[in-house]
């Protein structure tokens, strides 16, 4: 005889492969006729632009650009040249299992440039992309199951709460906006370098709508009319909606942002070039997940007759935590001449190291500090050193950790006798989750043509509870209940069944 289960079913998204590609890029680049020779380069800075995240064939493609700026002092003459250009890259992964969706988020691990002659630079770039795969799937539980008294069947269930993630959107955005140089700055003449940071400040279900807000960090090296070299930088605030149907109410939303475009240039309207026109291409991508109690139906079976199951394996998500870790750097680079004035301070934070040390979670990330500045000459110089910062966390030792570190706002530099000092926040942006793996009943049968022989049984056992065993072990071990164990011990609940004292087990009777 089949029994009838109860069952619930839960459609979701299960996080498939994580993995991390690399690939290098080479270009030789000349040197424009407009442009003076190449007398020293100064420094290389670099853009990644995703324009494409395929999935076929099994492996995942990811394309785009990398906006290279390259610094250098031309022949002849003192001051600060800018030379851009596009170096296009493709990555493609091993083989994957099939996916609905896959996050990207490429960042440039190394860029260096050198003159192969004053007309011509070659350039290397490798970069670092990390991939996830989303693969939808039905969550499927039976928290109980249709029984008739005379079966006398006793049941175990358990409740458990599981994250579980409902929803993956995604958007194209385009932001546009003015950004003003700073009270007291001199206005631009032509912009030599910039970059641009983003990062979501805060996320909101309202109906089938998500609304996420944050900041762009722009960072610019410009050089003024009357020949000077300044640093600004400025945020920039905005605001997205992206449709997520059918998210309910009381989840919450993660949204990766990647940049697909930039273009800043000086407002030809304004005279003093002290407005810029900012225009961001943007991918995001939101992660929904809702917080679900479970009832599970684990195990089972009948007093007065041979009952039989089967059980099916699944893993659910019992810890999931998104939170932030900040940690404050002070360093000094030494430079080993007399600096008169400091043109700007760039900092780039590598990949995120995660290690399990004294019963905690460490995250170890290694930033990358570069110094632009004038020497007494008025020669431009760049100082640069890779710092390490650390960052102790109390998280589970057996979650998994997705970490990834950002300078989120402006470092500052300082001229000392040593050299130069730079401030600056690193923020350690970490999701951690755990998964538990549980059974669940799938199917039941009793046979009701053959009622349990308990004729050689004895109507009562006299011992003690085992130190890994649980009073649903004893109860089912010799055939009774929890119930009627409780009863004979005088007890009123599970929890009062002492461990180091004989226990009466009676029979159940029919």
């Amino acid at each position: 005889m089949e029994l009838e289960l109860k069952k619930q079913s839960f459609d979701t998204y299960e996080a498939g492969t994580e993995t991390t590609l690399t690939a290098e890029e080479t270009a030789e680049t000349i040197v424009p006729d407009y442009c003076p020779d190449m007398a020293r380069i100064i420094d290389t800075e670099g853009m990644v632009f995703l324009h494409g995240r395929d999935f076929r064939d099994g492996k995942a493609t990811l394309s785009g650009t990398v906006r290279v700026t390259v610094l250098y002092t031309p022949e002849g003459e003192g001051g600060i040249r800018s030379l851009e250009f596009a170096i296009p890259f493709s990555v493609e992964s091993e083989a994957l299992p099939e996916c609905a969706y896959l996050t990207a988020e490429v960042e440039p691990e190394m860029l260096e440039s050198r003159m192969l002659n004053p007309r011509k630079v070659f350039t290397h770039c490798k970069l670092v992309a990390r991939v996830t795969t989303y693969q939808r799937t039905a969550l499927r539980v039976c928290p109980d199951v249709e029984t008739a008294p005379e079966l006398c069947v006793e049941k175990r269930r358990e409740r458990q709460r599981a994250t579980l993630l409902t929803h993956v959107a995604e958007k194209d955005f385009t932001f546009s906006e003015e950004m003003n140089l700073s009270p007291g700055r001199e206005g631009a003449a032509e912009i030599l370098s910039s970059q641009v940071r983003g990062c979501v400040t805060e996320t909101k279900l309202v109906g089938s709508k998500l609304l996420f807000k944050g900041v762009f960090r722009i960072c610019l090296l410009y050089r003024t009319a009357q020949g000077q070299y300044c640093s600004t930088s400025g945020e920039l605030p905005f605001s997205q909606i992206m449709e997520v149907e059918g998210a309910q109410e009381g989840s919450s939303a993660t949204v990766r942002l990647q940049l697909t475009g930039a273009d800043l240039q000086i407002d030809g309207g304004d005279p003093e070039g002290r407005q810029l026109a900012v225009t961001l291409y943007l991918h995001a991508t939101a992660l929904v997940r809702r917080e679900e109690e479970l009832t599970l139906l684990r195990d089972l079976y009948s007093t007065a007759y041979e009952l039989t199951y089967d059980a099916s394996p699944m893993s659910l998500v019992t810890y999931w935590e998104s939170t932030h870790r900040r940690q404050n750097v002070r360093e000094s680079l030494e430079i080993g001449v007399v600096a008169e004035d400091i043109l700007s301070v760039q900092t780039d934070c590598g990949t995120v190291a995660v290690s399990r040390e004294g019963g905690g979670t460490v995250l170890r990330t290694v930033v990358f500090v570069r110094a632009l500045y004038l020497d007494e000459g008025g020669t431009p110089l760049m100082a640069e050193r890779g710092v390490e910062v650390s960052c102790q966390t109390d998280l589970p030792g057996d979650c998994r950790v997705f970490a990834r570190a950002v300078c989120a706002e402006e470092p500052q530099g300082s001229l000392t006798e040593r050299g130069i000092e730079v401030r600056f926040p690193v923020e350690f942006q970490i999701e951690a989750a755990s998964q538990t793996k549980k059974v669940c009943i799938s199917a039941v049968r009793v046979d009701t043509d053959s009622p349990k022989d308990l004729s050689g049984s004895p109507s009562l056992v006299l011992r003690q509870l085992g130190q890994q065993e649980s009073p649903w072990d004893l109860a089912k071990r010799y055939n009774t209940t929890i119930s009627t164990i409780l009863c004979a011990n005088q007890l009123e609940t599970e929890e009062d069944l002492p461990r180091d004292t004989l226990l009466l087990i009676p029979r159940k009777r029919a």
